[in-house]
């Protein structure tokens, strides 16, 4: 995946891997959002077919909280975003890096959370 993405494929079939991610999105202590099924918007809007692809807006407050503390304006890039798609027939899962997401901002509190926060993501996608 691109640099600013962490991303590996599961052996799970796609409606596993939405249900693994969930569980351990809340295992890490993150929430779900907001929830967009990009395969239903697209058909619907655009009538065209698309790979199974839903895009979770994950949150994990006492985080989110420090960030909005450290830095007003970082709403603009939250909530995390994970996705799970399908592609040929094998699933796949995705974080944002943190780390690379929040790189823009000049704001050193918010360097040291975004690690934090990147080390949970990864540890929600390699267990799924």
């Amino acid at each position: 995946m691109a640099a600013y993405g962490y991303k590996r494929q599961v052996s799970a079939g796609y409606e596993e891997t939405v249900a693994k991610t969930r569980a351990e999105l809340q295992k890490e202590g993150f929430g779900v959002l907001t929830e967009i099924d990009v395969k239903a918007t697209l058909k619907k809007k655009l009538d065209v077919d698309f790979d199974k692809y839903i895009i979770l807006g994950a949150c994990n407050p006492p985080f989110a909280y420090q960030a909005l503390q450290a830095e007003k304006d970082i709403g603009l890039l939250m909530p995390c975003n994970v996705i799970v798609h399908e592609q040929g027939g094998k699933s796949y899962v995705s974080a944002i890096l943190p780390t690379v997401a929040m790189g823009m901002v000049d704001n050193d509190k918010l360097r040291g959370l975004a690690a934090q926060v990147e080390t949970k993501l990864k540890k929600v996608i390699d267990s799924v």
